[in-house]
């Protein structure tokens, strides 16, 4: 029998512009106890680098890094039965509170990180305002990864009101 597993706390703060919503928690991000924790995840280094930062060295730099460039973190999933890091053998999935979540922040874009962040979004419980997003999974299992499509989606997002986030 397989244990259901709880997922991350989101990250986000008042002041937020950008949710990049996961599905669920590898394996290795579990083990570390934070998003996206497998070093060979390309997620850290492309959203870093559309900063034009470096990855910070541990959790601490990487929640300032989101607060300050106003980006949050969530899963769409955060509680499931799942197999290893599978997002295929997800089963008994929570789906996330994503219109309670952003309900009082400037969150007016949704980026998901893969196929399944996107089909588990409640989509329906969206404000109308809130464009949402279905990009390439920055998994290392992903052989059609875009940096370039990511890299359009966060200009796209941060253009919408003011370039002032962008180096």
């Amino acid at each position: 029998m397989t244990e259901r597993i709880e997922g991350f706390a989101p990250v986000c703060f008042p002041e937020s512009r950008v949710l990049i919503l996961g599905s669920f928690p590898s394996v290795k991000s579990r083990a570390e106890g934070f998003y996206y924790g497998n070093p060979r995840n390309r997620f850290w280094r492309t959203v870093c680098g559309f900063f034009g930062e470096e990855v910070p060295a541990d959790i601490a730099g990487k929640q300032d890094f989101l607060r300050r460039r106003k980006l949050a973190l969530w899963d769409s999933v955060t509680a499931c039965t799942i197999h290893a890091s599978s997002d295929a053998s997800i089963r008994e999935a929570a789906a996330a509170d994503v219109a309670g979540l952003i309900r009082g922040t400037e969150v007016r874009t949704v980026l998901c990180n893969g196929k399944a962040a996107f089909a588990y979004l409640p989509k329906e419980f969206l404000p109308d305002h809130v464009r949402v997003e279905c990009l390439p999974s920055t998994s290392p299992a992903n052989p059609r990864f875009s940096a370039a499509a990511w890299h359009t989606a966060l200009q796209k997002a941060f253009e919408e009101k003011e370039n002032a986030y962008i180096r």
